[in-house]
């Protein structure tokens, strides 16, 4: 039996209202939950770049690419795994500045964990991690150990393949090149 693997999916599209549900459909479909979710506009003016991480096995997630990829609206998807991939997440922790100041070390807290103070009133305290999913746990714990977090949120993934360009260039560009032949 094929083992669990975390696949990043990478999804090229124009701006449609409504692709996102039909994107979770597809997921929901083959019992695959959505671990993360992020979408922005990508480098090719026009062109939206969904990100979305889940645990499959290598046939379900070609299979739920594939599925994908004969959406009317999508230009291309991939999927990648974390070694052919940069990748970051952002963390938002919300702590009291009461106990935070009183916290024995808690300049070589924000130090060790290469984090961020983002915010301070007399009340509470924002800080701010960017990094793997392991970091900004790893930072969450030690916080909610010590001191207690009142508000937390990660963002999800957001990701660059380890290739010069954007995969969705070559692809646009054998496109093109074919219009020309013609």
């Amino acid at each position: 039996m094929e083992t669990s693997t975390l696949y990043t999916v990478t999804i090229f599209s124009e701006n449609a209202v409504g692709l996102l549900n039909q994107i979770t459909i597809i997921f929901n479909r083959r019992r695959l939950n959505i671990e993360t979710l992020s979408v922005s506009p990508s480098a090719l003016k026009g062109i939206h770049k969904f990100t979305v991480t889940t645990f499959s096995t290598q046939d379900i997630i070609d299979k739920v690419v594939k599925q994908i990829d004969k959406r009317v609206e999508i230009l291309k998807a991939y999927y990648n795994t974390d070694e052919e991939l940069i990748h970051q997440e952002i963390a938002l922790y919300k702590v009291s500045t009461e106990k935070f100041i009183q916290l024995k070390n808690s300049e070589g807290i924000i130090r060790k964990y290469n984090a961020r103070i983002l915010d301070i009133t007399e009340i509470w305290t924002v800080i701010e991690k960017t990094g793997h999913y392991d970091e900004t746990q790893d930072l969450f714990e030690k916080l909610r150990d010590k001191i207690g977090v009142l508000q937390f949120i990660r963002s999800g993934r957001v990701a660059i393949t380890k290739s010069n360009v954007e995969r969705l260039s070559d692809m646009l560009s054998w496109i093109e090149a074919k219009k020309d032949n013609k």
